[in-house]
């Protein structure tokens, strides 16, 4: 039966890679563990029947997203340039709005994309513990997870008015590096958290997990400019602000992976018009071609037609 949690010590050795020290600093990450649902205590029996976890308490699907044309459109956007460029090896998992569960009693959290490589989905998707993403299912929590800001109340760097108001202690940003998330990405697109503690005149910013606590990876700056990018190593993907067209004729300012070399990664409709391209360059070029070889066969025609009149056989070798 898996064991779900671990003894005091296993618990002491996890908050000091998390970078707690002192006595408080403990009792600080205890309280955090506590408050996600991640307190390690003793395996529950009557969490368990046949051997698997009992998920029904879990709420993997509620029907209550309520997402702006903005933020739809950017997932798509991520979600589709990882499954038609074929920049990630397979298995993955690129998703948007799918709930992230990292222990048995926490509570969803959502990210507007999440990208998890060397993971592969469960066949059979009747399965409950198949239809969201369960850490202790899949044996490792998200690479890469983004948040798209659409107001001020989504936590997503710092706490809301609203939410301090409400007594909450822990922002998006406190959560992922609590899961184990690599890689933490915010576009701030609509620039709603400018102050100087959050985006600070950036419109993207990347965090890396550095011994259990988020570092910024982007620089004081952010991203700010079309152009702008940011490499992440252990994925071998990056970001850059790109400003184009996306699924209508409007161009506009998106966050997009792309190459070492700053080169958006296409979207399965980009890749299309890329082929359709070169297919019709390669035509071009085949179409040149026939033509300076009938234009040679003619020229040669009409010199032997010359040869012929002043009584040279061309085809006379000697």
């Amino acid at each position: 039966m898996t064991q779900l949690l671990s003894n005091a010590e296993e618990l002491t050795a996890k908050a000091i890679r998390a970078g707690a020290e002192t006595q408080e600093e403990l009792e600080k990450f205890y309280e955090k563990l506590e408050t996600y649902g991640q307190e390690l205590e003793e395996e529950d029996p009557e969490r368990f029947f046949d051997g698997e976890i009992d998920i029904s308490h879990l709420v993997i699907e509620d029907d209550k997203p309520v997402d702006n044309f903005q933020s739809a459109q950017q997932q798509r956007l991520f979600v589709d340039a990882i499954c038609s460029s074929k920049a990630v090896p397979k298995p993955f998992l690129a998703e948007a709005n799918v709930g992230l569960f990292h222990y048995i009693k926490s509570q969803a959290i959502v990210p507007d994309m999440l990208l998890s490589i060397g993971v592969q989905r469960a066949e059979d998707w009747t399965v409950r513990q198949a239809r969201s993403y369960l850490i202790w299912e899949l044996g490792k929590a998200p690479d890469v997870c983004i948040e798209i800001v659409s107001n001020k109340e989504g936590d997503e760097v710092g706490l809301s008015q609203r939410s301090k108001q409400k007594g909450r202690k822990y922002t998006k940003k406190d959560r992922y590096a609590l899961v184990g998330v690599p890689y933490y990405v915010v576009f701030d697109p609509l620039q709603q958290l400018q102050n100087e503690a959050e985006m600070n005149g950036a419109l993207a910013r990347v965090w890396t997990l550095t011994e259990g606590r988020y570092v910024e990876l982007t620089s004081k700056a952010g991203l700010q400019n079309v152009g702008d990018m940011i490499w992440l190593e252990t994925v071998a993907l990056g970001l850059t602000l790109w400003e184009g067209c996306f699924e209508d004729d409007i161009s506009r300012l998106w966050l997009r992976w792309c190459d070492r070399n700053g080169q958006v990664l296409p979207t399965g409709a980009e890749g299309m018009e890329l082929e359709r391209q070169r297919t019709d360059a390669e035509t071009v070029r085949a179409e040149a071609e026939k033509e300076r070889a009938e234009a040679e066969k003619l020229r040669a025609d009409r010199l032997a037609e010359k040869l012929r009149a002043l009584g040279i056989d061309p085809d006379n070798d000697s």
